[in-house]
């Protein structure tokens, strides 16, 4: 198995010849308006490119996933930071078949995408010749979670693979934690930028959590979603100073943007 990088929390997991995109985010450097304007820097979205060699791996797509995209069905309000309209263009031009959970896909539905699953929670189901499970997310400490769409992580099981477990957009909850001491994942992906709107508490796990759940997790973690938009407090570096204080930066992975893991 390999796992591509892209940029915050797209990514691209491979196996054989299975290619499937996480929450596409395709749009070039600050196409997007900021989601912050007083408690972070103003800068337009995303604050990086993406990488140089994005397009020779996203053009290899077979299947896709996506965590969370609609808020109360409106369009603006849309998650695009999960699903931009470059990346749905990108499916749609190539009807790509997309799972999703079944709250989003009669949404997804009305733009032209091939979503040809919509999953419940914890319900196991086949999926590319293995088995998905969708785990439940909240995004976002206290009230701010009911109106930010909340959506899932899943939970994937490929033949003769490491198990992944992609939290998406999630505080630290009791499924979290369920997930990683029942379904005991290989891999763990974890949104780590802690991000934040000028209202409300932050929408992703905090640093706490993020260290209580790589010590939860019984094999190696991927921290994604930092250092590409606005509202996110967390870098790369804070979190790699964070885990050398801790003694654990051998259990976690902090991708480059464009970097391949092999596992």
């Amino acid at each position: 198995m390999y796992i591509y990088h892209i940029r915050n929390a797209t990514f691209v997991i491979n196996s054989n010849d299975k290619y499937i995109l996480i929450d596409p985010m395709l749009s070039g450097k600050g196409e997007l308006p900021p989601f912050s304007v007083i408690q972070h820097k103003i800068q337009m979205n995303p604050t990086v490119p993406l990488p140089s060699d994005a397009d020779s791996i996203l053009n290899k797509t077979t299947d896709c996933l996506i965590t969370h995209s609609q808020t109360f069905g409106i369009k603006v309000l849309q998650h695009t930071d999960h699903l931009d309209k470059k990346g749905e263009l990108f499916l749609v031009s190539k009807n790509i078949p997309i799972t999703t959970i079944k709250k989003d896909a009669s949404y997804l539905k009305k733009y032209n995408l091939n979503v040809v699953s919509g999953l419940n929670f914890w319900t196991k189901n086949e999926y590319l010749e293995g088995y998905i499970t969708a785990i439940p997310a909240r995004h976002g400490h206290g009230w701010i979670n009911k109106i930010m769409a909340n959506g899932a992580g899943y939970f994937i099981e490929l033949p003769n693979e490491p198990t992944v477990y992609i939290c998406g957009d999630t505080v630290l909850t009791e499924d979290v934690k369920r997930a990683i001491l029942e379904l005991k994942p290989d891999i763990v992906v974890v949104a780590a930028g802690n991000a934040s709107l000028d209202i409300g508490k932050p929408l992703l796990m905090n640093m706490d959590e993020i260290i209580e759940l790589i010590r939860l997790s019984p094999n190696i973690v991927i921290a994604n979603h930092m250092d590409s938009l606005n509202h996110c407090s967390i870098s790369r570096n804070m979190l790699k100073d964070k885990l050398m204080q801790e003694n654990l930066i051998h259990r976690v992975f902090i991708p480059d943007d464009g970097e391949k893991i092999e596992f």
